[in-house]
């Protein structure tokens, strides 16, 4: 009786061991092939533009490097511009859902230029990694060539994913100013958070080593993030500060992943003026510390 209860034990067992094995490959198997799946979570359809913040912008037609149509908004600032800024949006969604920092960094004095990477919004093609990289490029070539912004005038700043995108470009053409927002060390540390059981060395074909760009970047940094960020911790924008070159400043937030500049809007809106007045001694702005805001759309 015991002999046959411990075989049962034993069989039983060996189905979990089992199990356990196959969804462990299974998993690994996805991670491996399906990767672009789970970093690229483009949107087609824009469901608003910034006139739902009375903006005024222009649609702009940007073309990268190895001939994809991308598409971009121009968002003008009021005269006399401070500067102009590159936005670059993570990796959900489409521009049409990053209203809300768009509307702040314009309301700051400067005029934006966001766009959508390939395969997300109206812009052509299929996202990969090299691709985006191009993307930012044509983004940052139109600031220089088409509307004449010397580099000392242009920052460029990236939520998550465009976060290691900005850092590649900041490391390329040194603009006056960076900001990271929410913004992860690496793809594969971030698969090592999420999937701590698997390979994830051995499985990453998508790299966005944002740390090591950072590192080669000689502008002004300002790091933002979420103190309770579940979605990329903590740790990530302080593994970043450090290395960073000075001048740099690690500016924390209440919340979270996606809702920390709006839960502590009034840090935030006032950590980047801050930034601006260090980068343009003397500057003013149109925002006031307390503004309020338009009811906002996601931001992914």
């Amino acid at each position: 009786m015991v002999w046959r209860y411990r075989r049962r034990i034993v069989s039983v067992l060996g189905w979990v061991v089992s199990a356990a094995a196959l969804f462990w490959l299974l998993q690994g198997a996805s991670l491996y092939f399906l990767q672009a799946g789970y970093v690229y979570r483009p949107t087609g359809s824009l469901h608003a533009t910034p006139e739902a913040y009375d903006l005024s912008y222009r649609d702009i037609e940007l073309y990268a490097s190895d001939g994809v149509r991308l598409h971009a908004w121009l968002v003008p600032a009021e005269e006399p511009p401070r500067g102009a800024v590159l936005f670059l949006h993570g990796n959900g969604g489409n521009l049409s859902y990053n209203l809300d920092p768009i509307y702040t960094w314009n309301r700051l004095g400067l005029e934006v230029l966001a766009l959508d990477y390939r395969g997300y919004g109206l812009s052509e093609g299929t996202p990969t990694e090299e691709g985006t990289y191009l993307d930012a490029r044509a983004g940052w070539d139109y600031l220089e060539r088409e509307r004449a912004w010397p580099t000392r005038r242009i920052v460029v700043t990236g939520h998550s994913l465009g976060g290691a995108i900005a850092a590649r470009l900041a490391a390329e053409r040194q603009p006056a100013g960076l900001v990271l927002e929410s913004a992860f060390t690496s793809i594969e540390d971030m698969g090592r958070h999420l999937y701590p059981w698997q390979p994830v060395s051995w499985l990453s074909r998508i790299h966005y080593p944002t740390v090591e760009f950072l590192a080669k970047a000689s502008c002004s940094v300002l790091l933002v993030h979420g103190e309770e960020d579940r979605l990329v911790p903590f740790s990530h924008a302080e593994r970043l500060y450090a290395a960073a070159s000075a001048p740099k400043e690690l500016l924390r937030l209440r919340g979270g992943h996606n809702d920390a500049q709006a839960l502590d809007a009034r840090r935030y809106r006032a950590g980047l003026e801050n930034f601006l007045r260090h980068l343009w001694p003397g500057d003013e702005t149109g925002l006031e510390a307390g503004t309020v805001q338009p009811e906002r759309p996601v931001v992914v």
